[in-house]
C-alpha cells in the first residue's frame, strides 16, 4: 500500500473507532450516573423507559456488531496490509454505526451534549478523508463535495427524543422515535455509500422526504412549547443542499 494512502486509511478508521470509543463512553456514564441517582426513575414514564431501553439495546447491539462483524476493520487498526483493508465490510461497519447513533438520538439523565458532539465530529472527520482521498479519480469533483456537505448536514437534521409536555406528548414522541430511526437508518446507507462506492450523488428523494415531512411535523408540535431551532436550522440547511446537488446532478448528466 502506498504509504500516503495508507496513512490516511488508518486515520480514517481511526477516527470512526474514536466515534465508537467516546459515543459508548458517553453513553455508559449517562445509564451508570442515572442509576446511581435516586431521583431518576429510569423507567418511570412511557418516554424514559423508551430513551432508557433504546440505549441499552443500542450498545449492546453494538458491542456484538462490532465484535462479531468487524474484524477486518479492527484488524486494519494496527496495519497497513492492503488485504486486511480490502476485506473490511464497510456495510457491517456502516450498520454498526447507525446503530451505536441510536443511543446518541435519545435524551437520557446526564447526557454530555459536547461529548456527544465530539465523536460526531470524529464520524464527519473520517467522511473527510475518504472524499479527500477519492477527489482525483472522482467523476465530478464538484458534486462530491456537494455530496459530502449534504450528508453532514442531513446527519445534524436528526432530531434528537426530549420529553414533551404537550397535550398530545405520547403521539409526539412515536413520532419522534420514528422520524429518529429512519433517519438514523437513511444516514447508515449514504454512509455506506461514501466509504464502499465512492458516491458522488447523494441526492436520492426517500431520505430528504422523511426528513422534511418527520422534521416539519415534530417541530410544529411543540413550536408552542421550545422551538427545535438546531433541527430547524439543519433542516432548511439540508434541504437546500439536496436542491442544489439536484440541479448540478441534472446539469452534469445533460451537459
Amino acid at each position: 500500500m502506498d504509504l500516503r494512502v495508507g496513512v490516511s486509511a488508518v486515520a480514517m478508521n481511526w477516527l470512526i473507532m474514536l466515534y465508537f470509543i467516546i459515543l459508548f463512553a458517553e453513553r455508559v456514564q449517562s445509564i451508570v450516573r442515572s442509576i446511581r441517582d435516586k431521583d431518576v426513575k429510569m423507567f418511570g414514564s412511557g418516554f424514559d423507559s423508551y430513551v432508557y431501553l433504546a440505549v441499552f439495546l443500542s450498545l449492546a447491539a453494538f458491542l456484538v456488531l462490532l465484535a462479531v462483524g468487524n474484524a477486518a476493520f479492527l484488524q486494519s487498526l494496527f496495519t497497513m496490509d492492503m488485504n486486511v483493508y480490502r476485506s473490511i465490510d464497510y456495510r457491517m461497519l456502516s450498520i454498526t454505526a447507525g446503530v451505536i447513533l441510536v443511543s446518541g438520538m435519545v435524551h437520557t439523565e446526564y447526557t454530555i451534549p459536547g461529548i456527544q458532539f465530539a465523536s460526531y465530529g470524529m464520524l464527519i472527520a473520517a467522511l473527510i478523508i475518504k472524499t479527500a482521498c477519492v477527489n482525483a479519480q472522482a467523476e465530478d469533483s464538484v458534486l462530491l463535495w456537494m455530496s459530502l456537505i449534504y450528508l453532514i448536514l442531513f446527519s445534524m437534521a436528526i432530531p434528537v427524543m426530549y420529553h414533551s409536555e404537550i397535550e398530545k406528548a405520547t403521539l409526539f414522541h412515536v413520532i419522534e422515535a420514528v422520524v429518529s430511526l429512519a433517519l438514523v437508518a437513511a444516514f447508515a446507507v449514504l454512509m455506506y455509500k461514501v466509504l464502499i462506492e465512492n458516491a458522488v450523488d447523494l441526492f436520492y428523494v426517500i431520505p430528504v422526504a422523511i426528513a422534511v415531512i418527520g422534521d416539519t411535523i415534530i417541530v410544529a408540535m411543540r413550536w408552542k412549547e421550545k422551538v427545535n431551532g438546531f433541527v430547524l436550522i439543519f433542516l432548511i440547511a439540508a434541504s437546500v443542499m439536496w436542491i442544489a446537488g439536484r440541479i448540478a446532478a441534472a446539469v452534469r448528466l445533460h451537459g
